[in-house]
């Protein structure tokens, strides 16, 4: 499949081992690419929505394009009552998040930008992730065991705290992941 993507040398721009896997998994064959020193902050009117497609769009402004090159990038956002809760600078971070997400749904939204010397894509996707009570005994050993400093909203869906607590998803589990894989494909199949 997406053999139409032999005609490029695909690269990700991100270091995320998430998204490896899952374009990977796609049966992508893919460099990685980090692109590094891009200022990852955003104006401040804009909707949320559309924050991780205006930074996926940065990163991807951030790589000189080759000829031959396609070019993956993606951020995601952890949005809870309107606030984007980025990745936590501290263990005591991570809690305070942790703890506001527990009992609450709140939106995960991904940003993709698929580019090229000739085309620029992007899109974003929106899952509904709805977490159950948390103790505080279950948040710090996630936090001791797992150290989610990386991750958006201090939790990576993967790991043991989304088996012991996600109520439930509405969207694209993989787009919590952060990279929304069936929406990446049709966009892929089109280049």
């Amino acid at each position: 499949m997406l053999s139409n993507l032999d005609k490029y040398d695909v690269v990700l721009g991100s270091n995320s081992p998430r998204r490896r896997e899952l374009l990977n998994d796609m049966g992508v064959r893919f460099r990685v690419e980090a692109i590094k020193g891009i200022d990852e902050t955003y104006p401040a009117n804009l909707p949320v929505e559309e924050i991780p497609v205006y930074l996926a769009r940065i990163k991807a402004e951030g790589h000189p394009l080759l000829p031959n090159e396609l070019l993956i990038t993606a951020d995601t956002v952890v949005v809870l009552d309107e606030a984007v809760l980025g990745k936590p600078i501290s263990e005591k971070d991570a809690h305070r998040m942790l703890r506001a997400l527990s009992g609450r749904a709140h939106r995960v939204i991904s940003g993709v930008c698929v580019s090229t010397k000739e085309r620029v894509e992007s899109f974003a996707d929106t899952s509904i992730v709805h977490f159950a009570e948390l103790t505080d005994e279950e948040i710090d050993y996630y936090i001791e065991h797992y150290r989610p400093l990386d991750k958006a909203g201090a939790y990576g869906i993967q790991e043991w705290i989304g088996n012991i607590g996600i109520q439930g998803i509405n969207g694209d589990f993989y787009n919590v992941m952060g990279l929304p894989t069936r929406r990446l494909y049709q966009l892929l199949k089109s280049f």
